[in-house]
């Protein structure tokens, strides 16, 4: 089990984390994600164009619509800038994502929260 609040992991079942102090239930510690932060945060960072991050979290769909606009992109950039029209919005999702997954709001496919570092 982890922790819902710092998403530390938890071997027996306490009243509080003893991490953090944080009130815990045993249905609140289920909902944390066994991926790292860290790991998501630095694929959106440095590849999160083409989608790395959401192919790490198993978000597998928007993944490779990620993928295919920022390959697109980059090969038709030579075009007059043609490609800057797929670039842009992948740039500013991946920033968005990026945002998520340092702040901790982030989630993987099943729809439980990334707080591990």
């Amino acid at each position: 089990m982890f922790c819902r609040n710092c998403g530390k992991e938890i071997t027996d079942n306490p009243a509080f984390c003893p991490n953090c102090g944080t009130r815990l239930a045993a249905e609140s510690m289920e909902g944390v994600s066994p991926k790292s932060r860290l790991a998501a945060t630095l694929f959106a960072w440095f590849l999160g164009q083409f989608g790395a991050h959401r192919f790490y979290t198993g978000k597998i769909g928007t993944a490779v619509v990620m993928l295919v606009m920022g390959i697109v992109g980059w090969a038709t950039i030579w075009i007059f800038g043609l490609g800057l029209i797929l670039l842009i919005p992948v740039w500013i999702w991946a920033l968005v994502d990026f945002i998520y997954a340092v702040s901790g709001y982030a989630k993987d496919a099943e729809g439980r929260i990334i707080k591990r570092w």
